[in-house]
């Protein structure tokens, strides 16, 4: 394993400015996230770091050399890609086996590694099958053994499980992850879903046109970002976001929406807002943070009277959408909290949890 760090990285497509000056540390054996939506830069970044696509500026160093110069097979990197890349006319031994013999490495040493990677990704009674006789996911097993039976410095992963169902994506997950903590290597796991990049990472780097918006451990972003992108981009169901202002009383501090209705701040988080009293604000507040008022009561906890307008039940759990301020807020309900649309009910909105953002900015406060 290595350490893998990033210089002011720039690259362009003639005119598009794709990478925008990435500096990134990446410590041996940690396993990185790149998260962002279609077009972020996440897979070019990817991309550069294994060498097929070439940085205009910055340094790349792996394990403390500088790579800028050479060629993809000389960075010592093994990578999975989203469309699995698999020789149709191979089996899965010779597929597994081909990056180690064009190595040249002793046909001594092949078979025990091959059968080694099949035994950790569960595949040892698929050696002798063609890819054509395989299913997506033990595609996508044959496609990460081949990489993990090399002994390469970095492991990058390109969105390895898009075009797996949703269930197949959660098993291959706990696969992935299982397996890095069996390896121990340095990997790069780059993907546009947020639920692959919480549930994997040591770290998350989140992206945005080209340049990184936040980095961290996943509940770091999720509980304290920076930002309404990062704030909305992390979180399923997503953020509620409610323009409002803030009203002072006092010590005391509201966010007052347009039609009226009013959560308190905390003391606390009232204290450090005061200054910015009557001015304009968008209230950022989870779904799982509301809920239905069965007489809690502690600091922070705000009633808020609503009328469920639509019912999204999930079997452990239903979500329930209510209008606030003119725009519909979502809310993780018990499963029989209402029955039907059209019933009425308290809910406890946790404040300590809630996120306030300076609309001309869009910077948490």
């Amino acid at each position: 394993m290595a350490r893998l760090r990033l210089t002011e990285v720039h690259k362009y497509y003639g005119k598009f400015h794709a990478v925008r000056g990435i500096d990134l540390d990446i410590p041996e054996g940690e396993f990185t996230v790149l998260v962002g939506p279609s077009g972020c830069g996440k897979s070019t970044l990817l991309r550069t770091i294994a060498g097929l696509e070439e940085a205009d500026s910055g340094i790349i160093e792996i394990g403390g050399e500088v790579v800028n110069d050479a060629r993809p097979r000389d960075r010592n990197v093994a990578m999975v890609f989203q469309n699995y890349a698999l020789y149709p006319y191979m089996s899965v031994f010779e597929n597994i086996a081909f990056g180690l013999r064009a190595r040249k490495v002793p046909a001594a040493e092949i078979e025990p590694a091959v059968r080694k990677a099949a035994d950790m990704l569960d595949i040892t009674s698929l050696l002798q099958r063609y890819p054509r006789e395989l299913s997506g996911g033990q595609r996508q097993r044959v496609a990460i053994g081949r990489a993990i039976v090399r002994d390469a410095r970095l492991y990058l992963f390109d969105e390895p499980l898009s075009n797996l169902d949703a269930q197949l994506r959660e098993g291959m997950r706990g696969e992935i992850k299982r397996l890095h903590q069996e390896l121990g290597k340095t990997m790069v796991y780059v993907t546009h879903d947020q639920i692959e990049a919480m549930t994997l990472a040591d770290r998350i780097v989140l992206l945005k046109d080209g340049m990184i918006e936040q980095q961290g451990a996943p509940l770091d972003l999720f509980e304290h970002p920076v930002s309404r992108f990062v704030a909305g981009f992390l979180g399923s169901p997503a953020m509620n976001f409610v323009s409002a202002e803030l009203i002072g009383d006092g010590g005391d501090l509201t966010v007052r929406f347009d039609d009226g209705r009013a959560l308190a701040l905390p003391p606390g988080r009232a204290a450090a807002l005061s200054a910015r009293a009557g001015q304009p604000v968008i209230l950022g507040l989870r779904p799982e943070h509301m809920s239905r008022d069965r007489g809690a009561t502690r600091p922070g906890l705000a009633r808020l009277e609503v009328v469920i307008d639509l019912l999204q039940p999930t079997g452990s759990r239903t979500y329930g959408t209510f209008t606030l301020g003119g725009q519909g807020v979502v809310a993780e309900l018990a499963v029989h909290d209402v029955k039907a649309p059209g019933g009425r009910l308290t809910l406890l909105a946790d404040m300590n949890r809630a996120v306030l953002i300076d609309p001309a900015s869009e910077r948490v406060l």
